[in-house]
Parts: structure tokens; C-alpha cells; sequence
């Protein structure tokens, strides 16, 4: 039962990660005045590379860091649940907590880092070092945000977290919401965070190494982790759903709403970047906490 569930787990967010991703790239296009590819493009091109041979080779490591991302989107997407009751599409959640969730989310950088690294491509090692810079000031006021939501659900199981939500997280402690945000949209690769993969300055460096099969495990664990992310903030700050269609419905407005931030805001620098995040955000964050808890 668990085989199964996690499969058809893995499947849909497969697929949804990537009609998102299609959707993300002909939304952002309009908001550019211009027209992008079909939806379905870079799910059909992360097949087509999947049967391709790899062009350049740079070690075990280099192919090992993929894999460690893969299996880092894979493993988070099963320890969320995708609905706050029932028994179906819980996954490994029976397993394992918050605490593991977030431990997980850190491997996709640095399976990163680990791959990029071994090339040596001065790209990919600028990319890997403005990301392993701005991890931290990333990551803070979001942990700062679900500590706050842990303590005040009196669990760090998401089922539990999600289905307890009377009035959504999100309207009752907007300043926990509004510090997440900042560190969500950023964990998206979105703009004005976007400093790992920036596009023309950096991004090129980095893909341009991988090729054939590693390509497509990039893309397709990009497409699980974006959906895996968006399911948790449901979870979390949205309460979370009891169908597809409200989770679909979820997930999708709060998908909007940072690619729409994305494509208004240009990008920080990487000190700016941290310097940002951890002033703004973080006291957002901090003085949502402490309002939450003293009240």
C-alpha cells in the first residue's frame, strides 16, 4: 500500500511540477510582452534527454550530485502528505515530521554544490558559492516562521498542523506568513533571490556541464520539489485540503503569486541578498513569533 501510494505520489507531483513549470514560463513570457513555449515543452524535453547519451564527463561526483538532488525531492515530497485527513497520498508522513522535511530540503543545494563543484566551471562555481552563501539568510526566517507554527499547533506533524488550522495561518499570524513568503520565493529560484541561477550571468555555466540523463534528473527534481514546497506552504499557512481540486487550487494561487513577484522585482546582488533577508524578512519573522507566543 505504501509502494503504491508513493508512487502515485511521485507521478502527479511529476507531472503537476511540470505543468506548473510550463505554465511559469508562458505566464512570465506575458508579463515580458511576449509568447512562450507550449506548456508541455520542458516536460516532453526532460524526456527526450532521459534517452540521450552524456556529452561531457567529470567524475563520480559530477554525476552523484543529481542524484543527490533527485533523491533529496523525492524523499520531501514523500514525507508531505497531500491532503490533511484521510489515508491516501500520506506517503512516508506516518514516518516522519517537520523536523525531517526541513532537514531534507537543504540536500537539493548541496547535491548542488557537490556536482557544479567537481567541474570546475567557473560558472557553476560562481553560481555554487553565491548559494551556499545566501543558504543560511535564506532558510532562517522560514525556520524562524515553522518553529512559530510548530509551537503554536503543539506538533511538528503536518497532518496535524494543517487540519488544526480553524482560521488559516496565513490570516491569523500574517507576519509569520509574510517572513515565509520572502524565504519561499527565494527557494523557488525566483526574483529578487534569484542570485544562484541567474539567467544570461550565471545559469548558463552550470546547465551547460550537465547533459543526456542528468539533464533530465535536474528538470524532472526541479518539477518535484517546486510541488513539493507548494504543497507544505499549503499545508502550513493555507489548511492545507481535503481533494485535489482544492489542493490544485491552492497551490496554483500561491504558484501565481510568486512568479508574479518574480517577474515585477529585479534581482539583488548576493551581499544585497543577505543583507535583505536577514534584516527584513527575518524581523518580520521575529516579531511574528513573538506575537504569536505572547499572546
Amino acid at each position: 500500500m505504501i509502494v503504491l501510494d508513493s508512487l502515485l505520489m511521485f507521478i502527479i507531483a511529476y507531472l503537476t511540477g511540470f505543468l506548473y513549470y510550463g505554465l511559469y514560463r508562458n505566464i512570465t513570457a506575458r508579463f515580458q510582452k511576449r509568447f512562450g513555449p507550449p506548456v508541455w515543452q520542458s516536460f516532453f524535453d526532460s524526456i527526450k534527454f532521459f534517452t540521450k547519451d552524456n556529452s561531457t564527463s567529470h567524475g563520480w561526483m559530477f554525476y552523484l550530485g543529481p542524484v543527490i538532488m533527485m533523491s533529496g525531492a523525492i524523499m520531501t515530497l514523500l514525507f508531505i502528505p497531500f491532503f490533511s485527513t484521510g489515508d491516501s497520498f500520506k506517503g512516508l508522513s506516518d514516518y516522519g515530521n517537520l523536523f525531517i522535511v526541513l532537514y531534507l530540503i537543504v540536500l537539493g543545494p548541496l547535491g548542488n554544490a557537490l556536482g557544479v563543484g567537481t567541474a570546475g566551471n567557473p560558472f557553476g562555481v560562481m553560481g555554487v558559492t553565491r548559494g551556499l552563501s545566501r543558504l543560511l539568510a535564506l532558510e532562517l526566517p522560514f525556520y524562524i516562521a515553522v518553529i512559530a507554527i510548530m509551537s503554536l499547533s503543539s506538533s511538528s506533524d503536518i497532518a496535524t498542523i494543517s487540519s488544526s488550522q480553524v482560521t488559516f495561518n496565513a490570516v491569523a499570524y500574517p507576519l509569520l506568513f509574510i517572513g515565509a513568503l520572502f524565504s519561499f520565493i527565494g527557494m523557488m529560484g525566483q526574483s529578487p533571490f534569484d542570485v544562484v541561477g541567474a539567467p544570461v550571468e550565471v545559469y548558463s555555466g552550470p546547465a551547460s556541464e550537465f547533459s543526456g540523463k542528468f539533464l533530465a534528473l535536474l528538470m524532472s527534481q526541479g518539477a518535484i520539489f517546486t510541488f513539493a514546497k507548494l504543497v507544505l506552504m499549503v499545508h502550513l499557512f493555507l489548511g492545507g485540503a481535503d481533494g485535489f481540486l482544492e489542493l490544485l487550487m491552492k497551490t496554483f494561487g500561491l504558484f501565481i503569486i510568486v512568479i508574479a513577484f518574480g517577474s515585477i522585482y529585479g534581482r539583488f546582488k548576493t551581499p544585497q541578498s543577505i543583507d535583505f533577508l536577514l534584516k527584513i524578512p527575518t524581523t518580520i519573522a521575529m516579531v511574528g513569533l513573538i506575537l504569536a507566543t505572547w499572546s
